[in-house]
């Protein structure tokens, strides 16, 4: 990342670093929408499948899942039993969480920290290098960048940055709502200058 950092500026960019985006509470805002949708979307396309389908809502899914151990044996369904105890799109509590969200997102958070430094973009490392499946200890999680973007439905590109190992390595560009065009004009001119594309392969361990 310090060497990406060390390119855009070669190009001529001005780099603030910044370590603010948005109140934390926007993260628990943003856990308690994904648990409504879950449920509503979930439910939708069971629905979708006709009354012939074996499963029909997410309530079945859970009840499936719990008596078929095979389907416990790695993971967990925590989220969807939390999903199953929320109500409607159309309840109160949804609504007013969603909002609270989007302010704290957009308004209180990434427009203004635009705004107050007079940024075109704000870049970040998209995540970390793909880790080994571990089945014991879970996924070995470092770090990703998407939240902000995704939670405030903002554009983000990433391309890539290098490679860590042999391990591809991403960088992410986002900014405001409708700022898609700068920040492909950015992007692909990170891109052109580093040419650091190249096909996949397959790593192999002795």
């Amino acid at each position: 990342m310090n060497e990406a950092v060390e390119v855009i500026k070669s190009l001529g960019a001005e780099v603030i670093e910044i370590d603010y985006l948005y109140d934390p509470k926007v993260e628990d805002y943003s856990f308690e929408i994904m648990l409504f949708e879950y449920k509503d979307g979930l439910n939708n396309y069971f629905k979708s499948l006709g009354s012939n389908a074996s499963i029909k809502n997410l309530e079945e899914l859970i009840e499936f899942n719990s008596n078929n151990p095979v389907e416990m044996e790695f993971y967990n369904q925590k989220y969807l039993e939390m999903a199953q105890e929320k109500s409607s799109l159309d309840s109160k509590e949804y609504k007013k969480t969603l909002e609270k969200m989007i302010v704290g997102v957009r308004e209180e958070g990434i427009d203004k920290v635009m705004d107050d430094n007079n940024l075109d973009a704000i870049i970040a490392p998209t995540g970390s290098p793909a880790w080994k499946t571990d089945h014991v200890n879970g996924d070995s999680y470092v770090l990703g960048s998407s939240s902000p973007a995704a939670i405030s439905g903002y554009p983000n590109i990433t391309v890539p940055m290098g490679f860590i190992d042999e391990l591809p390595v991403g960088i992410s560009f986002f900014g405001r709502a409708w700022t898609e065009p700068i920040l492909l004009e950015i992007a692909y001119g990170f891109e052109c200058n580093t040419n650091y594309r190249k096909a996949p392969k397959f790593l192999l361990q002795d």
